[in-house]
């Protein structure tokens, strides 16, 4: 006789957890995507509007739409970030969490701290993004029960389990040189990320930023007071993407098994992530040689990587 299903509507929602840690990646994805859609609708959101006190084709009058064009290049590059983000968070959740792999609980913990603590940088710049923090906010419950759920089905609880290598891997090979190069991309992408966001809360600018907008930061604070806290927290929330993604990326790259699944996460997150961040210089005609190099670096190095690993990857997935 059959045996009737007695479990409750919150045990198959919650489960062990990873169905609200697969959750907060899909939100993020999401999140990504209406990032980079906004964006390309050429419109500000009300909240941005209103700090500033006028309007994308208000602002769009001055210098020629290149501010406006600035911060479209800035929020299409932090939607890339969280779609790179939410899908490493998916893989991590379907692959190593399930097999109950305590490293890759931890390094959720990790990541979370940094990417849902970027959100703090805003005291850098002064501006409170509301629907930012809202999200945020709404976003984190999820994340935190998802946590706290997952951690009691976890083989071991070890913090020290981050941090093992899954292998030793000899640089005179070509696995061995993809998976360096694979490895230091993941650390330029948390450097860089850092950089950014503490570029975004002091002097949110770089000179190639400035010579694109054709204007000074004296010149955006006569267009009007807030618009360079404005911009800032668009560069310190994508700095605050790249770094998480770099995190990521080393963590899971270095502690992972070589498989075919892990290659092609990397993949995809790396080309949402340098797609994002590099194609839209091209879209708005910022193509500033120097100011792109370390993002073309990062990009050949990355895929070189990948076709280096490829190999040992398909080798893995017939064991």
């Amino acid at each position: 006789m059959h045996q009737a299903d007695n479990r409750t509507l919150s045990e198959v929602i919650i489960g062990d957890g990873r169905p609200l840690l697969i959750f907060t990646g899909l939100i993020l994805i999401l999140s990504g995507l209406l990032v980079i859609a906004q964006s390309l609708s050429g419109y500000f959101l009300p909240h941005d509007s209103a700090f500033i006190g006028l309007t994308a084709a208000e602002l769009w009058n001055f210098n020629e739409g290149r501010i406006n064009l600035f911060m479209f290049h800035d929020r299409v590059a932090f939607g890339g970030s969280i779609i790179a983000v939410g899908s490493l968070y998916m893989w991590l959740v379907e692959f190593p969490l399930k097999n109950r792999e305590a490293w890759a609980w931890h390094l959720f913990l990790l990541s979370g701290i940094v990417g849902f603590g970027s959100f703090l940088t805003y005291l850098g710049y002064g501006y409170l993004d509301s629907w930012h923090g809202i999200a945020t906010i709404l976003l984190l419950p999820f994340f935190i029960v998802g946590m706290v759920k997952s951690y009691t089905r976890l083989q071991n609880t070890g913090i020290k389990d981050l941090f093992k290598a899954s292998e030793k891997f000899d640089l005179k090979t070509s696995y061995g040189i993809g998976k360096a190069l694979l490895l230091f991309t993941s650390l330029g992408l948390v450097l860089g990320g850092l950089t950014i966001m503490t570029v975004g809360m002091t002097t949110v600018f770089v000179p190639q930023d400035l010579a694109f907008m054709k204007i000074t930061v004296c010149g955006l604070n006569a267009v009007n007071e807030n618009l360079v806290p404005l911009i800032a927290h668009d560069r310190a929330s994508f700095g605050g993407g790249v770094a998480t993604i770099g995190l990521l990326f080393f963590f899971s790259i270095r502690r992972s098994e070589p498989t075919v699944n892990l290659r092609q996460i990397v993949f995809i997150g790396m080309t949402a992530g340098f797609g994002c961040a590099v194609g839209v210089h091209f879209i708005i005609g910022y193509t500033d040689f120097i100011h792109l190099l370390p993002a073309y670096i990062g990009l050949v190095i990355c895929y070189l990587g990948l076709i280096l690993t490829r190999n040992k990857s398909q080798w893995a997935s017939k064991q």
